[in-house]
């Protein structure tokens, strides 16, 4: 690919540099707004300028209005078009940092992705990484996914394309803005964000030394069959459905049958998979009431729990939320508004269902029949939104990393699915290797990608800097819980199979008090 020929340092980066109070500048081989000229294969800059350090409000070139951001160091602020077929327009963001860490970081969406992800860009920059996001090819709510009807091209987009076109365009900017490829790349993602994230690792294994992928949605057809499913279960009758003010007495009947199975009692599950907790412990003597649950109330509970079956195969659709999870049932489980689910995840279920699979705006979530519609669904997706292939030998042959992670207590994406991929790939690959390449860690009380009454902040970008970089395996990764600010319970979060254990003394809201055990019987 040619580069633009090196040009002086700009006017703009020199009043940065000496805002910054750096007395020698940086090697930087092209000025920011030299940019707007590199040519890039099917694609332009359309936006590159200097930003100076402090207060920043996204928006411009992308199209796509931010909040206000402060606290950011100065940077190359550079927005670019990709039109790699000819009905795509993937709008793409680089930040290229004054002070360079030699690094290149991606961020991931979530959702139907349709707006880029400046929050985790920016921490990127703190951090000094030249960090990237794509709006994934069209812009809208993460809901919505209209602009798959009749437009295929961007439903590649979407699914896998612009998260390879912007990082071989990124990687471009990097090299002719610093002079110098990255020495790393890494990929950070969770939910929408962390299917990318497996999408890149097997669809492209060398474009990134380290991916981290949070409660992966990987296996789109499926898990949004299974959303759909839970909001039939629970609204099969009107005696079905769950009132949220009962959420809080099903999990603390939850609490008081496993809370202890770890060996403490400290209002949290470290293994939700020893806990056999039945809804039925809670039904009423008749009827209904505030303190117990109906007949069809036990049913549903038992169901969220289920796993989704193909009724004529019985085979696994997608499994079951944990025990410990019914604090944000209402995710997937709540009210209906005009006939149709209100909350935001339902909404980007019933979005693939109408705009991707039956191509039908008007479709109905409870005209849905899993043993006839699932086999369609997954034809009419072509396969582009799975992202379930276990063989990851090519991406661990160039030394990949893969840092997996998920809350135990997660309401939208089940933590078996990443427990499952996981398997699946250490069976694919061999023991040795993906001992050396993959590990998956599970926090306990934490909900879908953060949140949640269990320790849910974890520095998973260091961990993989190390692994990369340095050979060093992370053995735990140690998060922290806060309230109002102030961290108030830490806990080790162990390498699955390996569960966090009491050591018997020290306060249970250390880190320190526990250690990582392989299988607790006890």
């Amino acid at each position: 690919m040619a580069a633009v020929p090196p040009a002086p340092i700009s006017s703009h980066w020199v009043v940065l540099f000496v805002t910054l109070g750096l007395g020698n500048f940086p090697a930087i081989a092209a000025s920011c707004e030299s940019l707007t000229s590199l040519p890039l294969s099917s694609a332009a800059v359309v936006l590159a300028e200097p930003v100076a350090a402090g207060g920043f409000t996204p928006g411009g070139g992308s199209g796509i209005a931010g909040e206000p951001m402060r606290d950011l160091p100065a940077f190359c602020r550079v927005a670019a078009k990709l039109r790699p077929s000819s009905d795509s327009e993937i709008n793409v963001e680089v930040w290229l940092p004054a002070s360079w860490n030699g690094k290149y970081l991606a961020v991931g969406n979530g959702g139907w992705g349709g707006s880029i992800n400046y929050t985790a860009m920016a921490e990127g920059l703190r951090r000094g990484f030249a960090t990237s996001s794509t709006d994934t090819g069209h812009a809208s709510d993460v809901t919505n996914a209209s602009f798959a009807l009749g437009h295929l091209e961007k439903l590649i987009d979407y699914a896998y394309r612009s998260e390879h076109e912007m990082t071989l365009k990124a990687k471009a900017i990097i090299q002719t803005f610093y002079g110098e490829a990255p020495k790393y790349s890494y990929w950070s993602g969770c939910s929408g964000g962390g299917k990318q994230a497996l999408e890149e690792a097997q669809r492209f294994p060398t474009d990134y030394d380290g991916i981290i992928a949070g409660a992966p949605a990987n296996r789109m057809v499926h898990l949004h069959a299974g959303w759909i499913r839970l909001s039939q279960v629970v609204h099969k009758s009107e005696d079905s459905y769950i009132p949220p003010q009962k959420y809080a007495l099903i999990h603390q009947a939850v609490l008081a049958a496993c809370d202890a199975l770890d060996g403490v009692v400290d209002g949290l599950i470290e293994n939700p998979k020893r806990c056999n907790f039945d809804p039925q412990l809670l039904a009423c003597p008749s009827g209904d009431g505030p303190t117990c649950l109906s007949a069809a109330q036990v049913e549903a509970a038992q169901q969220i729990y289920a796993p989704a079956l193909n009724p004529r195969t019985r085979k696994e659709i997608l499994p079951g939320l944990e025990r410990g999870s019914e604090l944000d049932w209402g995710t997937l489980a709540g009210p209906l508004r005009d006939g149709l689910p209100v909350t935001r995840e339902s909404a980007v279920a019933v979005n693939m269902f109408r705009y991707v699979i039956f191509k039908d705006p008007s479709w109905d979530f409870r005209t849905l029949i899993l043993d006839r519609d699932l086999s369609v669904a997954e034809k009419m997706d072509h396969g582009l939104n799975e992202a379930s292939n276990p063989n990851l030998k090519p991406f661990f042959a160039h030394n990949g990393k893969m840092l997996l992670y998920h809350g135990w207590s997660d309401q939208v994406v089940p933590p078996k699915n990443s427990i499952n991929y996981y398997e699946s790939v250490v069976k694919s690959v061999g023991e040795a290797k993906a001992a050396d390449s993959i590990r998956l860690f599970l926090a306990p009380g934490m909900s879908h990608c953060g949140g949640g009454a269990g320790p849910n902040k974890f520095d998973s970008i260091s961990a993989i800097e190390q692994w990369v970089e340095n050979g060093k395996a992370p053995d735990q990764l140690v998060a922290s819980h806060s309230t109002d600010g102030k961290v108030d319970r830490t806990r080790p979060l162990c390498p699955y199979p390996q569960f966090a254990r009491y050591q018997g003394s020290g306060s249970s809201d250390e880190a320190s008090s526990f250690a990582c055990v392989q299988n607790p019987t006890q």
